[in-house]
């Protein structure tokens, strides 16, 4: 038995682990590289292994970055299921299709407006592609075995990331393999901390913040004083928000400090994101996965006007009025939130407030970085708005957490692969386990391979 790296390493998108038993051949996580031009370029090359000779895909939870591919993989000839929790079903039902749709739009507006090198300028895939995929799903509630192919058992623990996330325990010619998935965070304000596990043979670890410890101050402190400075010079916050887990956070803090009375009660907070309304709306479908009761749950959700038209969430930028704007995506790099940093970031009363990490190479990173100016739809818009992040409210495990969570094991794994981060950060993850933990570790590049025996 061995596992490829497809994805997931070097970088924190485009997780894809092929394990291959000879007879069985399952892809653990489907996801999109983005960021760097030479990563989103992957997505277009045929993937390194046929797709018609995968068994089954097991999913960890539902961010593009971990199941975005999966319509591609599908329309190039994957038969299989795909298995993953109850909650990853029914957000990759809003995810996945708006995916597709936002590739359509995308490359109309570029064949609209001839900036594309490309011509005609095609989507990766479709609307319709997404919703086939959609087919191949089968759910299983947490705890409970599935056996997606002959041979293998898959097990879901949750992980605390978001809605869903998982932590997969992958039993196959009595090898035992976890995949931590994205962990969440322990004592997190909304989500359950993540599943402590006692043993495996093989352990697939993430080092998103494996370099960093998260902020300790209280992230309602921190967005009360950026809203309050905001709107005291008369301008609007624009927060670029993964429409899964972030928006609704942001939604629940914005809450708590409007009822407080720490921002003003009647400060207008708009959710200009038809999946991160539908996702709020799954939130509120899956109480045991969080720690929110029902009323506080319907109370964040309550705090913003939903924008589902395109000419709603155009309306918002003729209007002069200090606003909170919530819209997808968290990197910015793509959906309506663009056409609002268009509008906001030239002007110096304004805030962009990302909420996470930025991976290298996207709007975000470059923003964060102190860019004058970023290329959106073809064009160079300059950046005089005030941009910050509220790195605290990230649904990551910091170092210090993912070193909390290996310390549950009872004996070290035979060996621990570092994955899901920039360089610098799953380095800095696997010196602490092997110096911490004194446990065998490594960090896969890209189409490595490596023996489970």
């Amino acid at each position: 038995m061995k596992i490829t790296f497809l994805g997931g390493v070097g970088t924190v998108t485009g997780s894809k682990y092929l394990i291959d038993a000879g007879s069985t051949r399952v892809l653990v996580d489907c996801g999109l590289f983005q960021g760097f031009k030479n990563l989103r370029l992957r997505n277009w090359e045929p993937l390194p292994v046929d797709p018609a000779t995968i068994q089954a895909v097991v999913l960890t939870h539902a961010h593009l970055d971990h199941s975005g591919y999966l319509p591609l993989l599908v329309k190039n000839g994957f038969k299989g299921n795909v298995v993953c929790s109850e909650a990853t079903r029914d957000l990759c039902d809003i995810l996945l299709p708006d995916s597709g749709f936002l590739q359509e739009k995308d490359a109309e507006f570029a064949n609209r407006h001839g900036f594309s090198k490309h011509k005609p300028a095609l989507p990766l895939y479709t609307q319709r592609d997404a919703r086939t995929a959609l087919e191949h799903f089968r759910p299983f509630p947490f705890r409970r075995e599935s056996k997606p192919v002959a041979g293998m058992k898959v097990r879901f623990l949750q992980a605390g990331h978001i809605l869903g996330a998982s932590i997969v325990e992958v039993e196959c010619d009595g090898v035992k393999l976890v995949f931590s998935g994205d962990l969440g965070r322990y004592h997190d304000a909304i989500m359950v901390d993540p599943t402590p596990i006692e043993r495996a043979d093989y352990l697939i670890v993430e080092s998103t913040y494996g370099d960093r410890r998260h902020d300790q101050e209280d992230p309602q402190d921190a967005l009360a004083d950026i809203v309050s400075r905001t709107i005291g010079r008369g301008g609007s916050v624009i927060v670029p928000a993964f429409a899964v887990g972030r928006a609704q956070s942001v939604m629940f803090h914005l809450m708590r400090l409007k009822s407080e009375g720490r921002i003003p009660a009647d400060l207008p907070v708009f959710l200009d994101s038809p999946m991160a309304i539908n996702a709020s709306q799954v939130f509120c479908d899956h109480m045991k996965e969080h720690r929110l009761t029902a009323a506080q749950c319907h109370a964040a959700c309550d705090v913003a006007c939903y924008v589902r038209e395109a000419e709603e969430s155009k309306a918002l930028d003729a209007d002069p009025m200090p606003k909170i704007i919530i819209s997808a995506s968290g990197m910015a790099t793509g959906g309506r939130v663009l056409h609002h940093l268009k509008h906001y970031a030239p002007d110096h009363r304004n805030t962009v407030l990302f909420t996470g990490f930025q991976a290298g190479g996207t709007r975000g990173a470059a923003m964060m970085g102190g860019a004058e100016s970023v290329k959106i739809h073809g064009q160079s818009i300059p950046v005089k708005a005030e941009v910050a992040n509220l790195q605290m409210l990230s649904a990551h495990a910091d170092g210090d957490q993912i070193l909390d969570w290996l310390g549950h094991f009872r004996a070290p794994p035979r060996l621990t692969f570092v994955t899901h981060g920039e360089p610098a950060a799953s380095d800095a993850l696997r010196r602490r386990i092997e110096e911490e933990l004194n446990w065998p570790c490594r960090v896969p590049d890209y189409r490595d391979e490596a023996s489970l025996q």
